[in-house]
């Protein structure tokens, strides 16, 4: 599992007023697991305040951005920290970062390809597989689709796998 990967937790959707505050997306638990951490993308940017914006995101200030204009620049930019930042995990727990990339094998044995997408719709987890030959597949994150799981490879039950 490489630690030191970085691992976006919101992005910059635009600027908010005229001071240089800007409007974020979450991809995380919220404005309060986004407040542990200071320092966002290999600290270039160094966060002074963040507070909830009522709508499912939150708005932010960074030092480094002092107006509207520098605001505007940062849309579209994520924000990262390195993968080893974030709080440890219990067993049977999982970052959707640590998911995404993972090649996926069958209890049969065979390569199924890798996990290109992790998604939630509602009823948990949902991984999202690229096959060898492009096709992609569907398969839920429950411990009868995907048995076993570390930071080398995902295990599903074939006929979850099945074409």
């Amino acid at each position: 599992m490489a630690q030191d990967r970085p691992v976006t937790l919101a992005a910059v959707t635009g600027a908010h007023g005229v001071t240089g505050e800007v409007r974020l997306k979450l991809f995380g638990e919220g404005v309060v697991a986004l407040k542990r951490y200071r320092a966002f993308n290999d600290s270039a940017l160094t966060l002074t305040k963040l507070r909830d914006d009522g709508k499912g995101g939150a708005i932010a200030r960074f030092a480094e951005v002092t107006d509207r204009n520098a605001a505007e620049k940062l849309r579209g930019t994520a924000l990262t920290v390195p993968r080893s930042a974030l709080p440890a995990l219990t067993d049977g727990e999982y970052y959707h970062a640590d998911l995404i990339g993972l090649p996926a094998v069958s209890t049969d044995g065979e390569d199924l390809g890798h996990c290109i997408a992790v998604d939630n719709y509602g009823a948990g987890d949902v991984l999202e597989i690229k096959r060898p030959n492009g096709k992609r597949f569907m398969v839920p994150m429950r411990a009868e689709a995907v048995p076993e799981w570390d930071g080398e490879r995902l295990l599903i039950t074939a006929a979850y796998a099945a074409d």
